[in-house]
C-alpha cells in the first residue's frame, strides 16, 4: 500500500494533469487569441492611454495663451473666441461657467489644470527660491502615545478652556534649528520638481512604496505634502489577497466538477484515504498561492515576513474552498456562496488593517503585521500569534470536518445548504456518547464564534454610541446561542426520540462546559488586549466570576432546547431569539453595572 506522502503526491500529479486538460481543445485557440489580444491591447492603452474622458467639455477662450493653460488636457475642447454657448468661457479676469453640472465639472477640472500650469511656471523660474521659500525634510518617528486609557472608554483629560492660553506642564526644552545646508543644488531641486509635474499625490505614494524614495528622498515642498491616510499600504497589501482569491476559486471549481461529473466515484472507490484525495488536490494549488506569494513580497524586502503571516490566511482560503466546493449543489449556488465568502474575508482582513498603528483591533488581522512590516515597525512573536491563531484553527478544523465528510453519500446527495451543514455536524455526534460529542462540537465552535464577533466588532467599532455597543451585544449574543445549539438541533432533527427533559438537562451542561472551556482556553490567550477595551467588555464581560457565565450559558442552551422539545424543531429560529434576547440584556446589565 502506497505510503500517505506518495498517495498525496499521486493526487497532487492526476489534478495538475486533470486541470492541464480540462479546457477543451477547440477552446485552446480561442483562448490563445484572446489572450494575444490583451496583450496587445494592454500595451496600446499603457502606451496612448484610456480616453473615456477625451472631448467632455468645451471651453472658449481669448487668446492663445490663455488656451495654452488647457490645451494638454484631453478632457478640453479649446475654442478661439468667447461668443459662443460653451461649458466654460475663460478671458482674464474672469471665468464664466455655464449653469449645468457639466459647466461646474469644467470649472473643477480648469482649476486644476491652472494649478499644474502655476506649478511648472514657479518650477522653471530663475530663482527658485524665491518661488519656493520654504522646503521640508520629512523625518518619522514612532508615536509613544498611549492608548490604553481611550481603549478603556475613559477620559484623559477634560475639556481645554477656550479663554485661557495653553502653558506647558512639563519643561520646555530648546529645540536645534535645522542646518542651512539641504545638501542639493538648485538645479538638482529644479529636476526633481519638473519630473514631478503632472504627478498624482496619492497614486504617487502607493508606487513609492514599491519603488524606493524618490531622487529626492522626503524632502519636499509644502505644495507636495499630502495628509497620511490609513489605506496608503493597505493598496499594497491587497496585491497579496487578490492572487489567494483567485487560485481558490480553482480549487472549489476542481471539487465542485468532480461532483457534478460524477468522477469523484472513482477517487473514492480506490485504496487511497479520503484525507490523501483532499491534501492531494490542493498540494497544487498551495504550491501556486506560495509561489505566486514569494515573487510579490520581493518588493517589499520582507520575503519570510510576508509569508509566516500570509501562510495561516492561505490554508484558510483553501479549507473554506473545499468546504464550499462540497456542500454546493450547483455552480449558480458555488458562485453566491464564494462571493459572499470572499466579501466577508476581505472585510474581516482588510477593515482593522486600516487602524494599523492607531489602535489594538488592528490586530486582529494578519494584514496589520505586513504592514508594520513594509513600514519597518517591529512586532512580536505574541503579536504573530494574536493575530494568526484564528486562522491556524479555523483552517484545521474545516479541514478535519471536510476529510470526515469527504464520502459518497455527502459529495453526490443534493441537499440544500442548510441540510448540508446540519448533517456534517450530525456526523460528529456519536451515538453512544451524544454528551461528549456536544461538548467537543460546542469547544470547537469557538474560533468561529470569536471569528464572527470580532468581525461585529469591526463593522461597528466607528458607529456612534451607545447604538453600536447594543447591537453589538445582542448581535454577539445570536452568534453564541446559535453556535451553541447547532448541535442539539441537528440531534432533534436526526434522532426526535433523544429529547427527553433528562437529556435536555444533560445536553446544556455539556454544552454549557464546551462553551466556558472554549472562552477560557481562546478569549484570555488571544483576546486579551481587545478585552480591556469597551467593545471587548461588550463581547466577554463576566467572564472573571466563574458562575455568572455557568448559569447564562446553561439557560441559554436550555431555553432553545426546551422550546424545541415543546413545540417541535420548526420553533428553533424563535427559541434562538428569546434565548439571544435573555443573553444580550444580561450582557448589558454587567456592562452598565444595572439598570
Amino acid at each position: 500500500m502506497l505510503s500517505a506522502l506518495r498517495q498525496i503526491l499521486t493526487i497532487s500529479k492526476w489534478e495538475v494533469r486533470r486541470s492541464a486538460t480540462t479546457m477543451p481543445r477547440e477552446v485552446i485557440p480561442v483562448a490563445a487569441a484572446l489572450f494575444i489580444l490583451l496583450i496587445l491591447v494592454t500595451g496600446f492603452t499603457q502606451e496612448s492611454g484610456i480616453h473615456l474622458q477625451d472631448r467632455m467639455y468645451t471651453a472658449g477662450v481669448d487668446s492663445a495663451d490663455t488656451g495654452a493653460i488647457i490645451l494638454g488636457d484631453p478632457r478640453f475642447t479649446v475654442y478661439l473666441g468667447t461668443a459662443g454657448e460653451t461649458d466654460l468661457t475663460i478671458s482674464p479676469p474672469n471665468i464664466r461657467a455655464a449653469d449645468t453640472d457639466r459647466g461646474g465639472a469644467a470649472l473643477k477640472a480648469f482649476q486644476t489644470d491652472y494649478t499644474h500650469y502655476l506649478t511648472a511656471q514657479y518650477n522653471r523660474e530663475d530663482d527658485l527660491f524665491a518661488a519656493y521659500p520654504l522646503w521640508i525634510d520629512l523625518q518619522y518617528v514612532k508615536s509613544e502615545l498611549d492608548f490604553t486609557a481611550t481603549e478603556a472608554g475613559t477620559g484623559v483629560s477634560s475639556a481645554p478652556d477656550p479663554f485661557r492660553n495653553p502653558t506647558p506642564d512639563r519643561p520646555v526644552k530648546a529645540v536645534p534649528e535645522p542646518a542651512k545646508e539641504i545638501g542639493y543644488t538648485r538645479e538638482e531641486l529644479r529636476a526633481g520638481l519638473v519630473g514631478s509635474e503632472g504627478e498624482d499625490r496619492t497614486v504617487s505614494r502607493y508606487t513609492d512604496v514599491i519603488a524606493g524614495e524618490g531622487a529626492l528622498g522626503d524632502f519636499k515642498t509644502p505644495s507636495q505634502l499630502t495628509p497620511p491616510l490609513p489605506f496608503d499600504v493597505i493598496v499594497l497589501v491587497f496585491v497579496f489577497i487578490f492572487p489567494l482569491y483567485f487560485t481558490s476559486q480553482f480549487y472549489m471549481m476542481s471539487v465542485m466538477n468532480e461532483r457534478i461529473e460524477r468522477r469523484g466515484e472513482i477517487l473514492l472507490s480506490s485504496p487511497l484515504r479520503p484525507s490523501a484525495i483532499v491534501l492531494g488536490k490542493m498540494l497544487p494549488y498551495l504550491v501556486v498561492m506560495i509561489a505566486v506569494t514569494t515573487i510579490l513580497s520581493l518588493t517589499t524586502g520582507k520575503t519570510l515576513i510576508v509569508l509566516a503571516v500570509i501562510f495561516p490566511v492561505i490554508l484558510f482560503f483553501l479549507a473554506a474552498a473545499l468546504l464550499i466546493g462540497m456542500a454546493a449543489r450547483s455552480f449558480k449556488e458555488l458562485s453566491f456562496i464564494s462571493i459572499f465568502f470572499s466579501t466577508v474575508a476581505t472585510s474581516y482582513l482588510f477593515f482593522p488593517s486600516i487602524f494599523a498603528n492607531i489602535h489594538v483591533i488592528s490586530l486582529i488581522s494578519p494584514l496589520t503585521l505586513i504592514i508594520y512590516a513594509v513600514e519597518g515597525t517591529a512586532f512580536t512573536l505574541a503579536d504573530y500569534f494574536y493575530s494568526t491563531f484564528l486562522f491556524w484553527v479555523t483552517a484545521g478544523i474545516l479541514f478535519a470536518i471536510c476529510i470526515a465528510n469527504f464520502n459518497e453519500e455527502r459529495l453526490f446527495t443534493l441537499h440544500p445548504l442548510r441540510d448540508k451543514v446540519r448533517e456534517y455536524i450530525a456526523s460528529a455526534i456519536s451515538e453512544k456518547h451524544p454528551f461528549a460529542s456536544l461538548f467537543g462540537i460546542t469547544l470547537f465552535s469557538i474560533p468561529f464564534v470569536l471569528m464572527a464577533q470580532l468581525m461585529l466588532l469591526v463593522l461597528l467599532f466607528n458607529i456612534p454610541m451607545p447604538f453600536s455597543l447594543v447591537v453589538l451585544t445582542f448581535a454577539a449574543a445570536f452568534i453564541e446561542e446559535w453556535a451553541k445549539s447547532i448541535g442539539i438541533y441537528a440531534i432533534a432533527v436526526e434522532r426526535p426520540a433523544f429529547l427527553t427533559w433528562r437529556n435536555v438537562i444533560l445536553a446544556s451542561l455539556a454544552v454549557m462546559a464546551g462553551f466556558l472551556l472554549g472562552e477560557k482556553l481562546l478569549l484570555f490567550a488571544t483576546l486579551a488586549q481587545i478585552s480591556e477595551s469597551l467593545f471587548g467588555a461588550a463581547l466577554f464581560t463576566s467572564l472573571q466570576v466563574i458562575w455568572m457565565p455557568l448559569s447564562l450559558h446553561f439557560a441559554g442552551a436550555f431555553i432553545t432546547i426546551s422550546l424545541i422539545k415543546i413545540f417541535g424543531k420548526r420553533v428553533y429560529p424563535i427559541a434562538l431569539v428569546i434565548a439571544s434576547l435573555v443573553h444580550g440584556v444580561y450582557n448589558l446589565y454587567f456592562i452598565t453595572g444595572g439598570f
